[in-house]
């Protein structure tokens, strides 16, 4: 199998970026009040999930399997979070969805530069990058019955997008890959908190059935008399 190069600013960003999905994993976790072993479970799911089936799309070793420093993360990470965060169902959504950030932006640029050292396509790149960056969050609200973030109105899926494409063209425009790496990383992450802090999303599709129209015109006319 071919080699290839990973510098310790991907090792450590990919650390990070476990950790923080793990912690996104614990807390949903938490609020839902799910026993230890459910904790690790999410923390997991929603840590490697997106990793697991980007590896698998393209026919390499799945990256966790042999990197027994990822489990020991996810696990310490899942027994921290159960031991100090006391009150998990009052934890703010909001704290959520900033740890989940983290995540998102990096292992969408991660995700998208282990696509280019695979010799796939830019386009290629950004829709690897994209799906490991939302599939975890997407296995972990599946599992706590709640609609994925991926489709409702946030700005989610565009963030990876954004993220993923921004570091493909740096790359091709040949720029050094670490300094490619963290811009990339911190504009889909300044991206997404901006989105969380000022409410920015996307216009929702929406359709009225006629029995929806029908009700509405009668409460309307109700209202007339």
């Amino acid at each position: 199998m071919e080699e290839h190069h990973i510098s310790a600013f991907i090792e450590y960003s990919n650390s990070i970026a476990i950790v923080a999905f793990a912690l996104s994993g614990a807390l949903t976790a938490g609020r839902y009040r799910l026993d230890p072993f459910g904790v690790m479970v999410l923390a997991a799911v929603t840590a490697v999930g997106g990793g697991t089936i980007r590896d698998l799309i393209m026919g390499v070793e799945v990256f966790w399997l042999s990197r027994n420093d990822y489990i020991y993360s996810i696990v310490i990470t899942s027994l921290v979070t159960m031991l100090f965060v006391r009150r998990p169902s009052h934890v703010p959504m909001r704290l959520l969805m900033v740890v989940d950030a983290f995540g998102l932006a990096m292992f969408a640029v991660l995700s998208a530069q282990k696509a280019l050292d695979y010799q796939m396509t830019g386009l290629m790149a950004v829709i690897m990058g994209t799906i490991t960056g939302v599939a975890g969050g997407i296995i972990r609200d599946i599992i706590c019955n709640q609609i994925p973030l991926l489709l409702r109105r946030e700005f989610y899926a565009v963030v990876a997008l954004f993220s993923a494409s921004l570091f493909v063209i740096f790359d091709g425009l040949g720029l050094s890959e670490n300094f490619s790496l963290f811009v990339a990383m911190a504009c889909g992450l300044m991206l997404r908190l901006a989105a969380i802090y000022w409410g920015f999303s996307l216009p929702a599709f929406s359709i009225d059935d006629d029995d929806d129209v029908h009700n509405q015109r009668g409460h309307e006319d109700e209202e007339e008399h």
